[in-house]
């Protein structure tokens, strides 16, 4: 049997926790708390693998547009799960980082989270990124205002901007590793929803249909199987082709 390669950097876009719950006539607050657990185990599972980089969408800019009770009730399951995820991270070296604007979040949340990630900064076994009130959009819109401060002060030339001058101004410039090698969205749906636009240029994506609850480590091997299949060119050709 041929090794696989394991990708350096998987994303994942956790879609389904809704529909999962609806299915079972649950609350979609218990689907939340089902995709937790879920992640909590598919960390140890990515860092198990030998991946390195770790990226989820924990929860989106345009979330809040969701009920007032359903945003409650993701921000009562972050205060759960960071504890949680705390004794995951001593026990396995994993370092978390986070990548969006928290400033909307609570006190207390913003507090855990950033003590989570200073006391986990020297470890070096994965990182683990949350995507925290991110949006892609708005990612590039702060990146950009960075650089046009710089063109107003004078320190910088309009023509001088370039794509790594862009990419150092992202929230992702903080991982020092490549962007993701793989987008994983579960639940069937195929599209990016502002998730890592700029990142996932030339990113390979899976789209199960699994619910995010029901992704399990088998499936994380075999959306790295299909991976191991893809002919990454980053818009070149290569001898195969043929000329084509």
């Amino acid at each position: 049997m041929t090794e696989l390669k394991v990708p350096s950097h998987v994303a994942i876009i956790l879609d389904g926790n809704g529909r999962w719950a609806a299915k079972r006539g649950l609350p979609r607050k218990l689907g939340h708390k089902a995709g937790c657990e879920a992640l909590e185990q598919i960390v140890e599972d990515a860092a198990r693998l030998g991946i390195k980089v770790l990226s989820i969408y924990a929860f989106s800019t345009e979330n809040w547009k969701r009920t007032k009770e359903e945003v409650g009730a993701l921000m009562q399951l972050f205060r759960y799960y960071i504890p949680r995820l705390r004794k995951r991270c001593f026990e396995g070296n994993i370092k978390v980082e986070t990548i969006g604007d928290m400033s909307l979040f609570d006190e207390d949340l913003i507090r855990g989270i950033n003590e989570l990630k200073r006391d986990t900064r020297d470890f070096s076994r994965m990182t683990f990124v949350l995507g925290l009130n991110y949006g892609a959009r708005d990612e590039i819109r702060r990146a950009v205002v960075r650089l046009a401060e710089q063109v107003k002060a004078g320190t910088l030339e309009p023509e001088a901007i370039t794509e790594q001058m862009i990419s150092q101004n992202l929230d992702t410039a903080v991982l020092k590793y490549p962007d993701p090698d793989l987008l994983i969205r579960t639940s069937g749906e195929q599209r990016l929803s502002n998730f890592m636009l700029w990142q996932c240029a030339y990113t390979e994506m899976y789209f199960p249909e699994l619910l995010w609850p029901d992704f399990k480590k088998a499936d994380l091997v075999r959306a790295i199987e299909i991976y191991n299949g893809r002919d990454r060119r980053y818009g070149g050709r290569n001898e195969a082709d043929n000329g084509k």
